[in-house]
Parts: structure tokens; sequence; C-alpha cells
């Protein structure tokens, strides 16, 4: 029985946590809608996509992408939209500029520094 519930919890623990009433009747513009909320992080969680955050803005950000699409917006348009207002942090994969080029060459530094570390040779 214990297996059952631990199987059943991680099949299930990637749980929406969008409401009822915030789900579009056009079914392609639902899984637009959710695919953008993938793209944007909650800027309260941080971790966590609009899609799977509780938080308030995570849900005005969901209603604000629904309301955008319902609108007629393209993803492209709704994504600068709010990356205008909330700026890179509100992106999961922020855009490669010289500003943000440290995001995205440190992971490697440390990489190659740890692998140094633990395999160069000990005399």
């Amino acid at each position: 029985m214990k297996t059952i519930l631990i199987v059943i919890f991680f099949l299930y623990s990637q749980v929406q946590s969008v409401e009822p009433d915030e789900i579009l009747a056009d079914q392609e513009l639902e899984n637009v809608a959710r695919i953008i909320g993938k793209e944007l992080r909650c800027l309260v969680c941080q971790n966590e996509d609009i899609e799977n955050s509780n938080a308030d803005i995570a849900r005005d950000l969901r209603i604000l992408v629904r309301n955008m699409l319902s609108e007629g917006k393209t993803k492209d348009e709704i994504i600068s939209y709010i990356h205008s207002r909330y700026g890179d942090f509100v992106l999961f994969n922020p855009p490669v500029r010289f500003d943000t080029s440290l995001l995205w060459v440190l992971p490697v530094i440390f990489l190659m520094l740890l692998c140094y570390t633990f395999f160069r040779k000990k005399h």
C-alpha cells in the first residue's frame, strides 16, 4: 500500500496552480497560455514558473497572459510586454547580451574549476 501511495505522490507531485476560473474556454489558447507560463519565473518564488506558483503575483501574471491571448496578442508580444515591465529576472532563459554574459559564462568557469580541483594529479 505504501508503495502505491509513493508512486501516486511522485506521479502527481507536479501539480499546477492554475485555478479553474483562470482556464480559457478555447483549449488551443489555454495550451499557449501554459507554454508561456512555463517560460516566466514567479517573482516571489523565484525558482518556480507562474503556472506552478501559488503566489498572488503569479496568479495576476497568469490572468494577464490569458487576457492578452484573448485579445489576440501573440506569445512573443506577451513575453516581450512582461519582460519590459519586470526585467530579465522574470525570464527563465535570460537573453544573451554583454550585461548578462556573466550569467552564461560563470557556470562553465565554475565547472572547469571543480574539475581541476577534483581531477588534478597529486604528487
